[in-house]
């Protein structure tokens, strides 16, 4: 699931194949492969813009497989958008939110709304749906009875129910191969992605790009930065992918940073006990969610919520405090007998049929990114492991991985992140994310001898730039406008820190009197 599931939570939140080893070096023959397109542009049917903010949208063709010989290689369409510039041009400002598997297209006119002013006049703003996603085609489909609930219990009492739940793994890997077809399957890579964001720069007709990507993105833009370093201009990353950390072993490693990042949402709960009564104590308001948990095993909430879209709901926890106030309600609420508000925050933040091609093409990337284990065994004994480490997701992040152990297209390399080649890098992190654990990004600074760590001290949220704190924001800001970056840290320091945004006030409680407390907004969520 890693930063990966990144999914709309209000809406809420690594490569070459086997057959493509051959590793090209960076800004050659990828390069030389980028087709030179007019990009047509024309009204965005389907999406929606803050009000002022005029988007276009196009299509560009670029080939399936690269390293095929000319002629056999085959075509997918990327879906584009674009906010312009208000005045004169003076830079393209590429974003990704992150994935994989997540369209990005709605993305131009979020980051431009958020941008200030005079980046705003100055920058286009371009969004992608990355191929095989959202508007892309071909597009990745699996099952999306998949989806239907209440679905089983991602923990496992007995040997049985352990056989069952891999049999549904191995057979959505199936569905995904007799839906999609291999020619899509085989060049999901993050490598094919990296050198696609070439191939929209060349589209574009511009020399260099700005690249702004979250969670996921942050692998993404990194690898489109070692093969093509001569093409970026500025480069920011936020909420860091673990560069050397292939998929597998990086989410063992997430369970737990996400089952410490649960830890804040109880902690905050318990402070708020007059609002919520479910405890004065982390640990007693934890509590309360897994009693929780083990009552919808026996009764799903309206008969859709059980265990399982209690886990994928209660996820976006550890991905935005925006989100706790909704979600600490919802648990008061169903304690006291009133299922509705479980209901509704899974209707907002669950899984549906509607996750199938999201989720398809997050297991397209990441199956075929890095090498995974082929013998259940490992993954049973590593979920044991994981589930009594951290219990949260533990299991969860198991199953949810397990189609790559049966996925038809080969494993591939885990792709070489080396940023020497750029002379500059601005990486944001809050120090407490769970979805992309805080030593990825102080790895990837690593990778990037001209990079600069700005942490927001305390912080919990996954995605932080442009998302209202000050000194985040500034020095994102900053950066993007003129090149200036923070002044360099010590080796073990970030070099710039940032306190973290205020916490959320709790919702509103029965009985408050209606408009007394605001609403909490919840940004989009980025999951790998």
């Amino acid at each position: 699931m890693a930063s990966s599931r990144w999914a709309a939570a209000a809406a809420a939140h690594t490569a070459a194949l086997a057959t493509v080893a051959l590793a090209l070096v960076p800004g050659t023959a990828a390069a030389a492969n980028a087709p030179q397109q007019r990009l047509d542009w024309g009204d965005c049917s389907g999406l929606e813009a803050p009000e002022g903010v005029p988007m276009s949208c196009a299509r560009l063709t670029v080939p399936l497989d690269r390293g095929a010989p000319a002629g056999q290689r085959g075509t997918a369409e990327l879906a584009l958008s674009r906010v312009p510039a208000r005045e004169q041009r003076t830079g393209t400002l590429v974003v990704n939110p992150g994935g994989p598997g997540s369209p990005g297209r709605t993305w131009a006119a979020r980051t431009a709304a958020s941008l200030p002013g005079d980046l705003r006049d100055h920058y286009d703003v371009v969004g992608f749906d990355p191929r095989g996603t959202g508007a892309a085609t071909p597009a990745v489909s699996c099952d999306t009875g998949y989806f239907q609930a209440p679905r089983p219990d991602t923990v496992p009492k007995t040997a049985t129910d352990s056989a069952a739940l891999v049999d549904r793994a191995a057979d959505y890997a199936a569905d995904c191969a007799r839906s999609t077809g291999g020619d899509l399957l085989e060049h999901m890579s993050t490598v094919d992605s990296a050198d696609d964001i070439d191939a929209i720069r060349a589209a574009l007709g511009v020399e260099r790009v700005d690249y702004l990507g979250y969670s996921y993105g942050t692998l993404l833009g990194a690898v489109f930065a070692t093969r093509h370093p001569d093409r970026v201009r500025r480069l920011v990353l936020d909420s860091v992918v673990a560069p050397g950390r292939p998929w597998y072993q990086a989410n063992l490693r997430q369970s737990r940073s996400l089952d410490e990042a649960a830890q804040n949402f109880f902690a905050w709960t318990a402070r708020h006990d007059d609002a919520y009564g479910l405890g004065d104590t982390a640990g007693e308001t934890a509590e309360a969610y897994y009693g929780t948990r083990s009552d919808l095993a026996e009764a799903p909430a309206q008969g859709t919520v059980g265990p399982t879209e209690l886990e994928n709901t209660y996820l976006t926890a550890a991905y935005s405090s925006a989100t706790w106030p909704e979600l600490a309600r919802a648990l008061s609420d169903h304690a006291r007998g009133d299922a509705a508000g479980l209901a509704e925050v899974h209707r907002t933040y669950g899984e549906s049929a509607e996750s199938d091609a999201s989720y398809g093409a997050y297991l397209a990337t990441q199956c075929t990114d890095s090498r995974w284990p082929r013998d259940t065994r490992t993954w049973l004994e590593d979920g044991e492991e994981a589930h009594a480490d951290a219990p949260f997701q533990g299991w969860n992040n198991i199953w949810y991985n397990m189609p790559c152990a049966f996925w038809s297209a080969p494993d591939g390399t885990w792709p070489t992140v080396d940023g020497g080649g750029i002379s500059g890098a601005l990486l944001v992190q809050a120090e407490d994310d769970g979805p992309t654990p805080v030593g990825g990004a102080f790895a990837m600074r690593d990778r990037f001898p001209g990079a600069r760590l700005v942490l927001e001290r305390a912080g919990v949220s996954h995605g932080v730039a442009l998302g209202g704190n000050p000194c985040v924001d500034g020095a994102v800001a900053d950066y993007l406008r003129d090149g200036t970056l923070p002044p360099a840290g010590g080796p073990d320091a970030a070099d710039l820190v940032c306190p973290a945004s205020p916490e959320p006030e709790p919702a509103a409680a029965p009985g408050d009197t209606p408009g007394s407390r605001e609403p909490q907004a919840a940004p989009a969520l980025l999951r790998p």
